[in-house]
């Protein structure tokens, strides 16, 4: 068990050609899925292959071999970037998760499945009870990642959990690159069990609903659908070493120094000059940078804890998934 180096809510496409069962479908969906409706396939393919996410990732490649052995290349990671997705408006809309139907006129639903295969969103093929058979060699060739029948009991209920499983991972196979990459460093967290388990925990409970990796200091970024930002910020033994090592060279006032020895304290010190390490200027009020930590025993040792992240580290204020779900509405009670 791991987690996605990010996280948001997206879109989920809803294909069928009857415009009654499609509405119903969209009103009965949890209001906090979003979702876009087409009964037209070519519409739908249109939109698809045009709404398909950026590739790419936030690393630099050095191709400049004169310094290098032939057979290696520089590759520079800019982590900043992966948190400051949160400040793009169009991540909500990006399509994770469209659910097809199998019996259509112009097209029958594997033949969309296949015209959108290179898309790397996940598929729900709909079918009726004749068609189980054939969904089923779907799924097995890969072309569909799950099928439900249209006549089965809470059907509805299988598409909400089928929904959030996939979008799960469709921001894994995403992130699969990356976590490779950051959890060589810094994030081998991201692939430890057990706090995998914390941060699902803390995202299902404090109503949060995206994440992204957070660079300096090492952790994660939480936002809730109205945008507001904390900070769970994670150390190994390591860290935490070298946060008393930084505030002992920095002369940091002994109770500090005793609280970090002792790991009775995590701190961030949120200046916005600084890198979240202890200066000298934070003698006095060192207190209101600091929060008991949890601790989590995994593969390693972890001191966790959650703060405020203040405004100044984004350049602008985070697009909010509240805001965009009020502006979804009007789109869907016009179609």
């Amino acid at each position: 068990m791991h987690l996605p180096v990010y996280a948001h809510p997206t879109m989920t496409v809803l294909v069928d050609d009857s415009d009654s069962f499609l509405s119903s479908l969209s009103f009965q969906l949890d209001p906090m899925l979003a979702n876009k409706t087409f009964h037209d396939t070519t519409e739908a393919l249109h939109w698809l292959r045009n709404s398909a996410p950026d590739a790419s990732v936030p690393l630099h490649v050095n191709f400049d071999m004169q310094n290098l052995p032939a057979d290696q290349c520089n590759v520079a990671l800019d982590l900043e970037r992966i948190y400051r997705i949160s400040e793009q408006r169009q991540r909500f809309a990006v399509p994770s998760v469209l659910v097809v139907d199998y019996s259509m006129p112009q097209m029958n639903g594997l033949e969309f499945c296949a015209a959108v295969a290179h898309l790397p969103c996940k598929k729900i093929l709909f079918t009726g009870a004749a068609d189980e058979k054939i969904a089923v060699a779907a799924f097995n060739r890969g072309l569909i990642d799950r099928y439900i029948k249209k006549s089965e009991d809470h059907a509805l209920d299988i598409l909400e959990l089928e929904i959030a499983a996939l979008q799960d991972r469709y921001f894994d196979s995403q992130s699969d690159t990356l976590r490779e990459m950051v959890a060589l460093h810094d994030f081998r967290f991201l692939c430890d069990p057990a706090l995998t388990a914390v941060v699902r925990e803390i995202k299902r409970t404090m109503g949060f609903v995206e994440h992204y990796i957070f660079p300096t200091p090492t952790g994660i970024l939480f936002l809730d659908q109205q945008g507001k930002a904390t900070l769970m910020m994670i150390e190994t033994e390591q860290g935490m070493c070298a946060q008393y090592e930084i505030a002992r060279d920095s002369e940091a006032p002994r109770s500090l120094l005793n609280a970090l020895l002792e790991r009775r304290v995590l701190a961030f010190f949120s200046d916005p000059f600084g890198d979240g390490m202890y200066t000298n200027s934070m003698s006095e009020n060192w207190h209101r940078y600091t929060a008991a930590p949890q601790v989590c025993v995994g593969q390693e040792t972890y001191y966790w804890a959650l703060f405020d992240l203040p405004g100044h580290y984004f350049g602008q204020r985070p697009y909010t998934y509240a805001q965009f779900l009020q502006e979804l509405q009007p789109q869907i009670i016009a179609a």
